[in-house]
């Protein structure tokens, strides 16, 4: 299923193949979906970026090399994890999408909202971090959620935070206590419709 530069696939097309691409958040969520849709159960759709969007992301802004920068400093104990941290998130919340990723969000997004017939749905958006050689790997509640996000822009800057979250100071610890090189670690994230709690269940046609 993966091509050259894929920034986005629907939830619908995944399954556990799709690790390496999407996280397994992601993959999960994309199987249980085609799971239930088989039993006809209506479930919210959505659409996550690739492993593909983070990395050009970097690639785009730089950030490899200053990242990298970071974290040997704090190998060399030169400073503290929360420095660190700190100072590789503000990284990413001061970077800027390529135009080719934003676009294929936005698409994606303006997509999602046709199907519910509205011009800007609202979307839970989830991380998901993946690495190609650690399909093993758990990285389950490590990086940052974000509920109701409505419109473009605030899609867009919800995927940068959940970007900047794959080093929270929790996350850094994890990788490094698992001996991970935190370079070859991605992060998908993921964009689905939110269900409010006082019509789930409810038949709502838009739930």
């Amino acid at each position: 299923m993966k091509t050259e530069k894929t920034y986005i696939c629907w939830f619908e097309d995944l399954n556990s193949e799709n690790v390496a691409l999407v996280g397994g958040k992601n993959a999960s969520l994309g199987e249980m979906i085609q799971s239930l849709q088989e039993e006809r159960v209506r479930v919210p759709n959505g659409f996550a970026t690739t492993a593909d969007a983070y990395w050009e992301f970097l690639q785009a802004n730089d950030l490899k090399e200053k990242i990298q920068a970071h974290l040997d400093e704090l190998e060399a104990e030169k400073q503290s994890l929360e420095k660190v941290g700190k100072s590789i998130r503000r990284l990413f919340l001061r970077a800027s999408f390529p135009e080719s990723v934003a676009e294929a969000i936005r698409q994606a997004y303006r997509q999602l909202s046709q199907q519910y017939e509205t011009k800007e749905v609202d979307v839970a958006v989830r991380s998901s971090a993946t690495a190609e050689d650690l399909p093993e790997a758990s990285f389950a509640e490590q990086q940052e959620s974000f509920l109701n996000v409505l419109g473009e822009e605030e899609l867009l800057e919800a995927c940068r935070k959940c970007y900047a979250s794959l080093f929270t100071n929790r996350a850094i610890s994890y990788r490094q206590a698992k001996g991970f090189d935190h370079m070859q670690v991605a992060l998908s994230v993921g964009v689905q419709k939110m269900v409010r709690a006082d019509l789930a269940g409810a038949g709502d046609r838009n739930s």
